[in-house]
């Protein structure tokens, strides 16, 4: 161990036996005091309380849920419900497994994932985010996935929701990191060289990233790397900040924990176990260590807490006997005859943590520079070392064992390498399930795996030199399973004055078009404050339905001119648009005929250059039952939707893009549509929110009637996730728009998910919207966005 800070720095405090196998994570509890949850791969999670009036801790109880081993956990806040807390746990099972501080059992499992839950974080309110080796992330709420985080392409290690704003981190294997705003990818940082592992969170605006390429990287939210901190000689597992918010611990493959302050390394402490997995950080500083040798380790800075010196000395005694190959950290190609013998271990080192090899007698000795107590310490023996004992066995020495052979197995190009051991005397299917299990590795490797060891271990010389073997599966010399390639290598026309511009709202079709949706009033005034539910729930749909016929007509006219010639109309079909355009103003009375609407479907089919007014006709159309039940049945919808997709695509032209929008809105008038949009949801809302950054009001008022009226019809069902994806559009949308108009059908969309649902106003909460919303309440005129947005905060 070495010193640093804190008045000589950290120091053991106990060593706590208990799991069977490696300890993969660790979070401190609210309560009880100074408790702590460890999770391991033996299947268990178990909760350490201290040991008053000794130094140490005792294992209160076992939790127990898991099918498989646990590889993270985190601690939920407390609650009216549970005061004390919850205790969520991730596993090699794909679940999630929810307990109470004082039941082994869990009160439920969440399920979702399709693959190891290798992290997880908790938020405000309750919510949980989890990553996984199936590539995404989900957000949790009272045990329902609110929305899955899509975009990595490789495992998610590492998730960190921000303390404020809805904000949400993913670190994953494909060396990047993701800023999440309501479920949608706002930023993505690249810079490291490998898989991120850890992810702390120093403030709202800053981040700190750990990552297999052994570097710590410190960001701003905005997406500049502002520092690179280099230490580690192997992967780093896992980052935690100090209770002052800048400094913070690593653990890595280098069998250290390292205490980092002011941006300096400034004390290593190394552990008689290769992988350090974990680390959590108790009050008052105190650091808990979790390690593949399965004890947990506790050290301190207070000399009240401080193990004895027989203990100490104890612990220095089993670190000495160690042994290291050097192929774990940055040891280089080792020559024992070149190495100096003990006297240069009485020039004293120039930096915490130097690493210094030593030859006695033939046996390669690593030393330690221990700044605070100015004295090299013994880490261990190195093993694999030119001139050690393999040599002499013919064998080679891994983690203290001998075996016949030692490959390096890649799962993917972008993930970690881990090395497999085996002997000519060992089955090679259980030697190929124990090396799964204890990478967390997938289980349909298995016979992939077995068959490389059989066909590896015929007639080939002992693993000393298996840097040579032709992988069978890639050719090269190292095995990515399912990875055939034989390569590892990776990886508008708006117009004004006298034109026609599309939707134009000079004229209503009908009485009464002008009326505002929300109110039933004749223009958008302030409705009454005595009425506290005048805007929400919003209980029928918003639809656009002013326009000027005859300027349509005509432009239909004009532009039918310059159609390719094999798409001109003769002018019975233009008439048969303008009977159109007289059913589409009684929606409820008259009945397109089928040449009508063979006619419209010619017309939207025009080149995109010229298609705008035949799209303002199917806008003010598909309101009519029969136009609605033809485009939107279950026959046909399917490919009318597409269309509207396709309009809507971002290097579409803005007129289409906005008259798509406008008709998605106006397909919920009638059943049929308002099928259609639900049942193709997620695509819609996806391509929609995609044009959440043109600068054009009208574009953010239709997106901003979409998502209203898709909250109006998600109001009287449960379905939490559908309302918990139109509090993402939300959320992400009201960020971008400037007119008032949207942003009040915005706060009615909103209103209208939360009312009379009180996850969904928790959730809303969680995602930050309430503090997103709150800039309106200044707002003077119109005044309804006022009076909206008092009530909505009122609900939460």
């Amino acid at each position: 161990m070495s010193g640093g800070g804190g008045g000589g720095g950290y120091k053991l405090r106990c060593s706590l036996p208990g799991h069977e196998l490696d300890v993969r994570g660790l979070a401190r509890c609210q309560l009880p005091a100074e408790g702590f949850v460890s999770v391991s791969r033996d299947r268990s999670a178990r909760l350490w309380v201290p040991d008053s009036p000794n130094r140490g801790f005792v294992e209160l109880h076992r939790m127990s849920g898991h099918s498989n081993f646990v590889s993270s956990v985190c601690i939920i806040p407390s609650s009216d419900t549970y005061p004390r807390g919850l205790v969520a746990t991730g596993g090699n099972d794909h679940n999630i497994c929810v307990f109470s501080l004082d039941n082994p059992t869990p009160l439920y499992v969440l399920k979702g994932h399709k693959n190891t839950v290798c992290s997880l974080s908790t938020g405000k309110f309750g919510t949980l985010l989890s990553g996984s080796w199936d590539t995404t992330a989900k957000v949790w709420l009272n045990e329902k996935c609110m929305m899955t985080l899509q975009g990595h392409t490789a495992a998610v290690w590492a998730v960190k929701i921000l303390p404020e704003q809805g904000l949400m981190l993913t670190g994953s294997a494909d060396k990047s990191i993701k800023l999440w705003k309501a479920g949608h990818c706002e930023k993505t940082f690249t810079g490291h060289e490998d898989c991120v592992r850890g992810l702390a969170t120093i403030s709202n605006t800053e981040f700190l990233s750990c990552s297999n390429d052994a570097t710590v990287r410190r960001w701003l939210i905005t997406g500049e790397c502002l520092q690179i901190y280099y230490g580690h000689t192997n992967y780093i597992y896992s980052i935690c900040i100090f209770a002052n918010c800048q400094d913070f611990v690593t653990t890595g493959e280098d069998r250290s924990v390292r205490i980092w302050r002011k941006g300096e390394c400034t004390q290593t402490i190394t552990l008689p176990a290769q992988s350090v997995w974990c680390c959590c950080v108790l009050d008052g500083d105190d650091l808990v260590v979790g390690s593949s040798d399965g004890i947990i380790r506790v050290f301190t800075e207070s000399p009240d807490r401080m193990a004895s010196t027989e203990e100490i000395q104890a612990f220095e005694d089993e670190l000495s006997q160690a042994t290291i190959d050097p192929k774990t950290g940055d040891l280089g190609d080792i020559k024992i005859e070149e190495l100096p013998g003990k006297e240069h271990l009485d020039e004293p080192g120039t930096k915490e943590g130097q690493t210094r090899l030593i030859n006695d007698g033939g046996k390669v000795e690593a030393y330690q520079w221990n700044m605070s107590e100015a004295r090299w310490m013994k880490i261990g023996d190195v093993v694999g070392s030119s001139g050690a004992t393999q040599q002499t066995s013919g064998k080679v020495l891994f983690e203290g064992k001998e075996y016949d052979y030692v490959f390096t197995i890649d799962v993917n190009e972008s993930g970690p390498s881990h090395k497999l051991p085996y002997n000519l005397a060992d089955d090679p299917w259980l030697v190929a399930y124990n090396f799964l299990q204890k990478n967390d590795l997938n289980p349909s490797f298995l016979d992939q795996v077995a068959k490389f060891i059989i066909e590896n271990t015929v007639g080939l010389v002992p693993a000393s030199t298996n840097s040579g073997l032709a992988d069978p599966f890639t050719g090269g010399g190292r095995y990515i399973p399912g990875d055939s390639s034989g390569s590892a290598s990776g990886a508008d026309p708006f117009t004004g004055g006298n034109r026609y511009v599309p939707g134009s709202t000079s004229q209503p079709i009908y009485p009464g078009a002008a009326a505002d949706p929300f109110t039933g009033r004749n223009a958008y005034r302030s409705a009454s404050a005595q009425v506290p539910n005048l805007y929400f729930p919003k209980k029928e749909p918003v639809t656009f339905d002013q326009a000027n016929p005859a300027q349509i007509l005509g432009k239909l006219k004009e532009l039918n001119n310059a159609a390719p010639e094999e798409q001109k109309m003769p002018e019975e079909d233009l008439m048969q648009l303008d009977k159109l355009l007289s059913v589409a103003a009684n929606p409820s009375g008259e009945t397109a005929t089928a040449q009508q609407l063979d006619t419209l479907w010619k017309a939207i089919n025009w080149p995109e250059e010229i298609v705008f007014p035949a799209l303002d006709v199917l806008r003010l159309s598909i309101k009519n039952p029969t136009v609605n039940e033809t485009f939107c049945s279950e026959k046909e919808g399917s490919q009318f939707s597409s269309y509207l997709l396709r309009l809507m695509r971002p290097s579409g032209k803005q007129a289409n893009q906005l008259l798509a929008l406008r008709t998605l809105c106006n397909c919920f008038s009638q059943e049929p549509g308002k099928r259609l949009m639900m049942s193709q949801r997620d695509t819609v809302i996806s391509q929609a929110v995609g044009l959440k950054g043109v600068s054009n009001k009208n574009m953010h008022i239709a997106l901003a009637t979409l998502t209203l009226n898709y909250a109006i019809c998600l109001h009287s069902v449960s379905d939490l996730e559908g309302k918990a994806q139109c509090l993402s559009v939300i959320s992400t949308v009201i960020e971008n728009v400037q007119d008032l108009e949207a942003a009040f059908r915005l706060l009615v969309a909103l209103g209208t998910v939360i009312s009379d649902d009180a996850n969904a106003a928790q959730l809303a909460k969680s995602l930050g919207v309430d503090s997103q919303i709150k800039k309106y309440m200044s707002v003077s005129e119109p005044a309804k966005v006022n009076e909206c947005c008092r009530l909505i905060l009122n609900l939460l």
